[in-house]
């Protein structure tokens, strides 16, 4: 019913910066907040960002300062800018999304990307 495509994961040096995107698509209504996890290779899976349909944001710790969550509603796409990375932000990032169904019962339901992978090396 739902689908969520992320897309600009990859290799970059400690201190660059990549963009990552995550379009959703299917039978929406409305979307609620979306967010920014990640999953380093041992390590639980943790929340880097989330951004509510009003826009209010909140970030780890371990990223403020450096990533900026955005979204924009028309296009129901959720945005992870990532400035300055480190090596220890390598991971998988996962988006995820809290939607409102166009069902008749407006069902609400949570859901996952495919992940994609972030590489940051020395």
């Amino acid at each position: 019913q739902v689908q969520l495509v992320e897309s600009g994961g990859g290799l970059v040096q400690a201190g660059g910066s990549l963009r990552l995107s995550c379009a959703a698509s299917g039978s929406i209504f409305s979307i609620n907040a979306m967010g920014w996890y990640r999953q380093a290779p041992g390590k639980q899976r943790e929340l880097a960002a989330v951004i509510t349909s009003g826009g209010s944001t909140n970030y780890a710790d371990s990223v403020k300062g450096r990533f900026t969550i955005s979204r924009d509603n028309a296009k129901s796409t959720v945005y992870l800018q990532m400035n300055s990375l480190k090596p220890e932000d390598t991971a998988v990032y996962y988006c995820n999304a809290d939607i409102i169904l166009r069902t008749y019962f407006k069902e609400r339901s949570n859901y996952w990307g495919q992940g994609t992978q972030v590489t940051v090396s020395l």
